[in-house]
C-alpha cells in the first residue's frame, strides 16, 4: 500500500495544504502570531480575489452575483477528495461537507492550528468578494465537528 501511494500523483490540494503550513509554520517562527494574522490577511485578500474571479464569471455568462448564481460559478473544482451536499432554501443556501481533503491533510500532520487559520477565513473572503452583501455562516468545521457547514445567506 505505501509503495502504491509513493507511485500515484498527489493531489494539489495535498500540495497545496502542505504549502500553507510550511508557511504558517515560518512565518510563526519569524513573526509569532504578527505573522499568523499576516497569513489569515492575505488568506482573506486571496479569498476576495477570488469571490471577485467568481463574480467575472457569472457576468461572462449573462448572469448576475445573485446567491442563486453564486455556486454554479465557482471556481474551484470538486473531485471525489471532496464530499458535500448543498440545500437551497428560499432565502439561503446551505453546504455541508463530510470530507475534505484540506482538512485530512491538516489533520493527519498534526496542524489544525494552520488548517483553522484557512479554514476560518476563506469562505467569509470569497462570498463578499462576489457580492458584497453575500454573507456566509460557517458553523461547524472539520476539526471540531468531523463536518463544516456553510450557509450563504444576502444581508
Amino acid at each position: 500500500m505505501e509503495d502504491q501511494k509513493m507511485k500515484d500523483p498527489v493531489s494539489m490540494f495535498v500540495l497545496f495544504a502542505q504549502m500553507f503550513s510550511i508557511t504558517a509554520k515560518n512565518l510563526e517562527k519569524e513573526f509569532g502570531q504578527k505573522g499568523l494574522d499576516v497569513l489569515a490577511d492575505s488568506v482573506k485578500e486571496f479569498g476576495v480575489m477570488r469571490g471577485k474571479d467568481i463574480a467575472c464569471r457569472a457576468a461572462s455568462r449573462g448572469k448576475q452575483n445573485t446567491l442563486e448564481n453564486y455556486l454554479d460559478n465557482y471556481d474551484m473544482e470538486r473531485s471525489e477528495l471532496f464530499g458535500y451536499t448543498n440545500e437551497f432554501k428560499p432565502d439561503c443556501v446551505c453546504q455541508e461537507f463530510t470530507k475534505c481533503i484540506f482538512a485530512e491533510t491538516w489533520m493527519e500532520a498534526g496542524e489544525e492550528k494552520y488548517g483553522r487559520i484557512y479554514c476560518n477565513n476563506i469562505d467569509p473572503a470569497i462570498a463578499y468578494g462576489y457580492n458584497k452583501n453575500l454573507e456566509c455562516q460557517h458553523e461547524k468545521i472539520m476539526y471540531d465537528d468531523k463536518r463544516c457547514t456553510f450557509c450563504f445567506k444576502m444581508k
